[in-house]
């Protein structure tokens, strides 16, 4: 039996360096240049490792998808609807402006100025966002069984608002927007959410 040559690369740090690229230039500005470049590899490896570019960000959306789960988990264990919603906003807050990082997010910048051949990126990106909103309408669909929201309170309406308000924060930070400038949108945001309806007094 043949076998194939090992690959001369190690793909989770060639994931991060691509990951990088299609953060800050989007998917149609990350040339294949920058991406060989930036991974430490040839066009043939890229290919022979990912297929396309296309199969090179949908690996490194899974390598994003794997930063978002450990964030996730600590949201969702709020233990109110609000403690989920300002754990969620709180930690976007901070991590859209982490100098560690490009500004924003990848799953909102890679699809921004997407041209023809590169349809359905905007797409992919949408079911990635789309996860994180299950999430959190599953999260407040148990918050309104156990009485920590009213029965009016739709879970479905609060995910979307919050997906929303992430994807505006990200588009700010990525526009030069600081910080303490997106802990602002945060807290205007959580309005939205009630206190706890116990420590308010009861029903409302």
């Amino acid at each position: 039996m043949v076998m194939g040559r090992p690959r001369a690369f190690c793909t989770e740090k060639a994931l991060d360096e691509a990951m990088e690229v299609f953060w800050r230039h989007g998917y149609d500005g990350a040339t294949l240049a920058m991406l060989t470049k930036a991974m430490g590899i040839k066009p043939p490896s890229l290919y022979a490792a990912f297929g396309s570019k296309e199969g090179l960000l949908k690996a490194a959306l899974d390598r994003y998808a794997e930063r978002r789960s450990e964030h996730m988990r600590y949201v969702l264990a709020g233990t109110t609807a609000r403690d989920v919603a300002e754990r969620f906003l709180s930690s976007i807050a901070e991590s859209h402006t982490d100098p560690a990082n490009p500004p924003g997010c990848l799953l909102v910048q890679g699809g921004l100025a997407c041209g023809a051949g590169s349809e359905n990126i905007p797409f992919e990106l949408a079911a990635r966002r789309a996860e994180t909103e299950t999430d959190l309408r599953e999260r407040f669909a148990r918050a309104r069984a156990e009485g920590d929201l009213a029965e009016g309170d739709d879970p479905a309406a609060l995910a979307r608002f919050l997906s929303t308000v992430a994807s505006g924060m990200g588009v700010l930070a990525s526009s030069g927007a600081d910080r303490e400038a997106l802990r602002e949108v945060a807290r205007v945001s959580l309005g939205a959410f009630p206190q706890a309806r116990a420590a308010a007094g009861g029903p409302r």
